[in-house]
């Protein structure tokens, strides 16, 4: 595995991420913006963040997986939220905690989690990108 994930003494320990990922890696996969579209382009959970979110992260490992990576080899996370207010983060952890299920996985890379006025099209709630580290 290229990442080591920790979270450092001195820093607030998070449940959902760690604060620092070590690559030991050499091939560097930069993953665009995933938004809740499925194979065909539709949009998945109109409405619905937790299955926005839910999308976003198996399509993400739909890419990983593609290039020979797993949501292990992840070393950051950015998460954009239309609309963002703290009483969405329910809705945001279900969303990875069904994507973990289903990947087989607990991808706690670090994160940066933005809110934003809109995406590329109305329908969708939330997009998150991924940089991931392979051997």
């Amino acid at each position: 595995m290229a990442i080591n994930l920790v979270n450092p003494s001195g820093l607030p320990e998070v449940d959902v991420y760690r604060q620092v990922s070590i690559s030991t890696g050499s091939k560097l996969v930069f993953i665009a913006g995933q938004v809740a579209w499925d194979a065909e382009g539709h949009t998945v959970g109109e409405g619905d963040l937790a299955a926005q979110v839910e999308q976003c992260y198996l399509n993400i490992g739909t890419a990983l997986a593609a290039v020979g990576g797993s949501f292990d080899d992840v070393a950051k996370l950015t998460v954009h939220v239309v609309d963002w207010t703290p009483d969405k983060m329910p809705q945001l952890l279900e969303g990875i905690s069904r994507a973990a299920a289903e990947l087989g996985t607990t991808p706690v890379p670090p994160a940066t989690l933005l809110g934003v006025a809109a995406l590329d099209v109305p329908e969708h709630l939330v997009e998150i990108e991924a940089t991931a580290i392979l051997d």
